[in-house]
């Protein structure tokens, strides 16, 4: 089965800090392989708790889109897990170099559990299993080194865009089939370099994907109703627009 499996929501420090919504991450399992993307404070818990159990031995691949923890608390212990404590040399870590160079965030003793790191750059193509993906530019716009990814498979291709600032063009990089897109603030908050419901609305306006959900709230999109804001969307652009639950799974093959 294709499917996302989303391991938590929440999005901003407050949201997190507070577990108003759950911080794992996102589980993707396509075309016989699983990755898992962002794994946030909690990620370990949402995925031996979830029903069905996800077992991270099963996983392929960690993904990491920059180094804030609410995207990267978690990454070594899911490494960890993944390789069941280091005596199962596999895996593959994507991440930019941020997070491996001063102030690291992934752990040395870690890495050699890995059977390859891969660092993520602008344009940047890579392959895990039978699927690839791509960073096609980097989220400059965030105070960290950044990226989203278009996850392609066999028969579906996935657009993640991740925390940045709205930018002229930006959605012009983004044209999967499905949109999973963060959003954090419900209006505009210029001084945080965040997408508001706003921004989501020029990208779903642009791209028309068949299927977009919203996920990574922050506090004043959790106040505001999220699950009513996605079906505002979809009246206004006509297209399916959804917000993301904590464990919420996507099936990919039945959209």
């Amino acid at each position: 089965m294709n499917k996302i499996k989303f391991l938590g929501t929440a999005g901003g420090r407050f949201v997190v800090s507070k577990q108003l919504r759950s911080s794992g991450g996102i589980w993707i399992s396509l075309d016989g392989a699983n990755i898992l993307l962002d794994p946030g404070p909690g990620s370990l818990v949402r995925c031996v708790s979830s029903k069905p159990k996800l077992n991270p031995r099963n996983l392929d691949g960690i993904i990491v889109s920059h180094r804030h923890l609410d995207h990267s608390n978690d990454v070594n212990i899911m490494i960890e897990a993944m390789t069941n404590g280091g005596w199962d040399k596999k895996g593959v870590l994507f991440a930019p170099r941020e997070l491996l160079d001063d102030d690291p965030v992934v752990l040395k003793y870690v890495r050699d559990y890995l059977e390859k790191i891969e660092i993520l750059k602008e344009k940047g193509k890579y392959k895990i299993g039978n699927i690839s993906f791509e960073t096609p530019i980097k989220h400059i716009h965030h105070k960290v080194e950044g990226y989203g990814f278009n996850i392609l498979g066999k028969n579906n291709s996935i657009s993640i865009i991740t925390d940045t600032a709205y930018f002229d063009g930006l959605e012009s990089y983004y044209k999967g089939d499905v949109h999973i897109i963060n959003v954090v603030f419900y209006k505009d908050k210029k001084h945080f370099q965040h997408f508001d419901l706003e921004d989501a609305g020029k990208i779903i306006s642009a791209n028309k994907p068949k299927l977009t959900i919203l996920t990574h709230f922050g506090m004043t999109m959790v106040k505001a109703r999220p699950w009513e804001l996605a079906e505002n969307l979809s009246k206004k652009y006509g297209v399916k627009v959804i917000a993301a639950r904590d464990g919420m799974e996507i099936d990919l093959d039945n959209y």
